[in-house]
């Protein structure tokens, strides 16, 4: 797909207005049973448009890998996605993905829909049921905008407490399984609830690594930009993180370089408590995901 050449935010921003401004001509007018009628369909054309400019603002703003959208890039769709509702992909708690599992049949399974997806960018929706958990993982690369829609759900992130280490010192570091710790500082501990407000990371901030875990039932609209790609070296890859108090003997050595850097050593000292250590897993056994097809409003590409 080919991005206009003046594809910019304002253009997109401009689009949105005028849908509003439509919208509200459109409900002055009229009255009775055929306003009713009109306020319903206007409801279900309000759905479409929605999700509609917000894979317009997308296409917009993710230029391809190796780019991170603007502040006032990254304002307009964080405020697309706040104003998200449920309906306007297609969702409701009655759906057969929020129903409880036994626990007796293992772990619950999480259901993954795609809305949209090319080279720049994906549009996807999760669906996770009670107690379901998308283990701690990273995002290479990718800004990613997660929006929670539907019930409530647990979420601790971290970020890396150096993004690039020297790995030409890693011989300083201890010879044990421990080496392959490294060290993340926590962003987000904390219980959210839908409606919320949208969160956002980005390529090395913002909680590149999170972890989900579903408290109620819940359904969750992430944008990725660019997606995951094993061809283009941007696997996911799944991390077990451990307390700061675990760290092994030497590995300071390995992340500032040098043993005397004191001023380093104190202020990660100080901070402890926000400090864990995180160690490459591979994709665990218990994890379940699965694919449907996606039912929600459709789409156009044109």
């Amino acid at each position: 797909m080919k991005v206009g050449e003046k594809g910019d935010v304002v253009g997109a921003e401009e689009v949105e207005r005028a849908a509003v401004a439509k919208r509200r001509r459109a409900g002055e007018g009229g009255g009775g049973a055929v306003g009713r009628r009109g306020r319903r369909r206007g409801g279900m054309q309000g759905a479409a448009a929605g999700v509609q400019r917000l894979f317009q603002a997308c296409r917009h703003v993710f230029r391809g890998p190796g780019t991170v959208p603007k502040p006032d890039e990254v304002h307009l769709l964080r405020a697309m996605l706040d104003r998200m509702r449920p309906e306007d992909v297609g969702l409701s708690p009655d759906l057969k993905f929020f129903r409880a599992k036994d626990a007796t049949q293992g772990p619950p399974t999480i259901t993954h829909t795609t809305i949209y997806k090319c080279p720049n960018f994906s549009m996807v929706i999760l669906f996770l049921p009670r107690n379901a958990v998308i283990p701690l993982h990273n995002h290479p690369g990718m800004t990613v905008f997660s929006k929670l829609v539907l019930g409530s759900m647990h979420v601790k992130s971290y970020d890396w407490v150096d993004p690039e280490p020297d790995t030409s010192v890693s011989s300083c570091s201890s010879s044990s399984s421990d080496s392959e710790l490294r060290l993340a500082k926590l962003v987000v501990d904390d219980v959210f609830t839908a409606p919320c407000d949208t969160s956002v990371l980005y390529p090395t901030t913002g909680g590149n690594m999170h972890r989900f875990t579903a408290i109620a039932p819940c359904a969750i609209i992430d944008i990725l930009g660019p997606p995951y790609s094993i061809e283009e070296d941007r696997d996911c890859t799944y991390y077990t993180d451990f307390a700061y108090t675990h760290r092994p003997k030497g590995w300071f050595v390995f992340l500032f370089g040098a043993a005397d850097d004191t001023g380093d050593l104190n202020n990660v000292e100080q901070d402890q408590a926000r400090l864990a250590w995180l160690k490459e897993i591979d994709m665990p056994r218990e994890l379940k995901i699965c694919s449907v097809q996606y039912r929600g409003p459709p789409i156009s590409d044109k």
